[in-house]
């Protein structure tokens, strides 16, 4: 059974411009029924869904410079996230200061072609840096979007045929802030890409160079998404069965360690293991890590030596009074992860 993915490929710079002025009708679009929108429940109270819209927006996109698609595609979206946030009025698009919005322009299905070697849209070819082999897909759903130093991507999905996982082993992971990441096999990932670049970043905001900190910025995500795309791939195509602790970003960036958790990128490496194991065939499950550390992954008890407590997040070794067995902090509480995964898998997983 084909699953969908998103690719996403870089537009040359040449089209900038052009996408740009592409963009602000887009926010043109998208304030107007923001204001349609909002004056209709205020005056009649009544809540214009993408269908009550369309006669409102229609033949606007010749006058525009978009395509007709296009403008269905802003109200469809414009009824989602109102709906999402539950608020009679969304934010405004701004197109110029200091708080402009990235510029964005959703393309329905059909609306966008591979011919010639480029992507067709609207009457126009963008020249792409084709990774991907984009000629070897159809089209689905599409948008062009624009990052903070003003360069333009182009995100298509596509179906693809999934490739089975040829792995036969299962891995634990625990998730942590000193490691990004640590499995059961010894390995993981390092990550804290800030950490290694917030010396050049602060030099860059104090001089007052914003061009440079952007581009610190998007090097550090960059890096950071390069090393988990990486090490979650070859999690993948090694393994039949993998499990992460349920540790919450959410919950530990309200406090003092904020910094170093946003820095780990979990919910990146999670997101990423999910569809990636998805498309692969692979049992991907978070489970409870509750003790994980505190407890001796090889006679299962919790000793008195084990480190305890915010006071012991210092001590990375330690050896079991029980069984004297020598421990790495995360080795460990990833080993009890993937023993606690094969219970889970061994009593049957239910239905949420």
């Amino acid at each position: 059974m084909a699953k969908t993915k998103t690719l996403k490929v870089r537009v040359k710079d040449k089209h900038a411009k052009l996408l740009s002025k592409m963009a602000r009708s887009v926010n043109f679009v998208w304030n107007y029924i923001n204001e349609l929108s909002f004056r209709s429940i205020k005056e009649r109270g009544m809540f214009l869904s993408a269908y009550d819209i369309h006669p409102y927006t229609k033949g606007a996109g010749k006058e525009l410079g978009l395509h007709s698609h296009t403008l269905q595609c802003i109200a469809a979206e414009y009824v989602t996230r109102r709906k999402q946030f539950k608020k009679a009025r969304l934010n405004w698009r701004k197109s110029r200061g200091v708080r402009r919005s990235l510029g964005w322009i959703p393309v329905n299905t059909s609306a966008a072609q591979w011919k010639n070697g480029q992507v067709f849209h609207n009457g126009h070819y963008f020249s792409v840096r084709d990774s991907f082999g984009l000629g070897d897909y159809k089209f689905r759903s599409a948008s062009f979007s624009e990052d903070s130093r003003g360069r333009w991507y182009f995100n298509v999905v596509v179906d693809v045929e999934p490739v089975t996982s040829g792995g036969a082993q299962s891995v634990g992971i625990d998730l942590g802030c000193k490691e990004s990441a640590t499995d059961s096999n010894g390995n993981g990932v390092t990550g804290r890409e800030y950490r290694m670049l917030e010396q050049k970043l602060g030099i860059a905001q104090r001089a007052n160079n914003k061009q440079r900190a952007k581009a610190i910025h998007a090097k550090i995500k960059n890096r950071r998404q390069d090393a988990l795309h990486k090490y979650s791939r070859k999690l993948v195509n090694e393994n039949a069965a993998i499990f992460v602790g349920n540790v919450s970003s959410q919950a530990m960036v309200k406090t003092k360690k904020a910094k170093s958790v946003l820095d780990a990128g979990w919910g990146l490496l999670k997101t990423m293991l999910s569809y990636k194991c998805d498309h692969a065939g692979v049992v991907f499950e978070i489970v409870n890590e509750a003790y994980s550390t505190q407890t001796c992954s090889c006679c299962g008890v919790i000793p008195d030596s084990s480190p305890k407590g915010r006071a012991s997040l210092g001590i990375r070794e330690w050896v079991c009074s029980e069984c004297g067995a020598e421990h790495q902090r995360d080795v460990n509480a990833a080993r009890n992860i993937l023993a606690l995964g094969h219970e889970r898998l061994a009593g049957g997983i239910p239905l949420l």
